[in-house]
């Protein structure tokens, strides 16, 4: 039953290629986990299970991060832009050049991006 109440959390595991990833329920509670490349991938399953009502008495959740030089990658999607890319990792917009310098070998101006481009993210400070 909490399987499919949570198969969009599952799915976005699955696409995200979590490694070692389990899901066992038992005793009234969905336990999940596994191995998330980075903490951006790791947060992004946080934040689809919080939409979730009840996650908090239904699942428990044990990620770990594989790697950590970067926060993550996003690829960007039509009508984003470096500044809404920075408002919603960051917190700010104004940041969006930190994002544009983690980039500059594929980025030429912060002005121009494009769909489908695979930027990395930088740390959250």
């Amino acid at each position: 039953m909490l399987k499919e109440k949570y198969a969009e959390v599952l799915q976005l595991g699955l696409d995200l290629g979590v490694k070692d990833g389990y899901v066992i329920e038992e005793d009234g509670k969905l336990k999940i986990g596994g191995t998330c490349e980075y903490q951006h991938d790791s947060d992004q399953i946080w934040d689809k299970l919080k939409t979730i009502d009840g996650w908090q008495d239904e699942v428990v959740v044990d990620t770990k991060v594989e790697k950590t030089d970067i926060y993550g990658y996003y690829t960007v999607k039509p009508g984003d832009t470096l500044w809404k890319l920075s408002s919603s990792y960051f917190g700010k917009g104004n940041r969006y050049m930190e994002i544009f310098e983690a980039n500059k070998d594929i980025l030429k101006n912060p002005d121009l991006i494009k769909v489908g481009q695979k930027l990395r993210l930088p740390h959250r400070s």
